[in-house]
């Protein structure tokens, strides 16, 4: 257990935003440009992750967002968040976004987006969060999931110092 406390259930961490797209929000395609996509699953995860710590947090990176489906103007745009998998002071966010046609009630998974959320004190300065309680056998497979991508981006980050290491010298 971390000095930081006890450890919390994913649950604690499950957060929402819903907006309805308008036209401010559309590209030159006419569909709703994928920055403010973007934008909502960076608040919906830094909610997730300041349920989770109980702290403020900084967004580290976004380590993958892919976008299956457009969104369309006029459509509701939820955002749905929760922590997967928590290190020392970080913590990955896995971040679900569908597009509701408020008319017809239909629902589409439109985008994914895993974010790297830390935590960080009053100086901002990273300090200790929570472990995490997975409770079911989804969450902890999205907790193996979340240390595969984990290892994948340190892999990769040692990969390209090792060279520029090597072109310097």
């Amino acid at each position: 257990m971390s000095e930081n406390g006890e450890g919390r259930p994913v649950s604690r961490s499950s957060s929402e935003l819903i907006r309805w797209m308008s036209v401010q929000d559309a590209n030159s395609a006419g569909f709703v440009h994928g920055g403010v996509v973007m934008r909502m699953c960076d608040e919906v995860a830094g909610i997730a992750a300041i349920r989770h710590c109980g702290t403020r947090v900084v967004t580290a990176g976004m380590d993958r967002m892919t976008f299956t489906e457009p969104v369309h103007v006029g459509e509701l745009l939820r955002c749905r968040a929760c922590v997967n998998a928590v290190w020392r002071t970080s913590m990955e966010v896995g971040v679900r976004v569908e597009a509701e046609n408020a008319v017809t009630a239909e629902v589409r998974h439109t985008s994914t987006a895993y974010l790297t959320m830390v935590a960080v004190d009053e100086n901002g300065k990273p300090i200790e969060v929570h472990p995490l309680i997975p409770e079911t056998p989804d969450e902890e497979r999205r907790q193996r999931e979340a240390e595969t991508r984990r290892r994948n981006r340190l892999a990769e980050r040692e990969e390209i110092l090792e060279g520029r290491n090597a072109a310097q010298a």
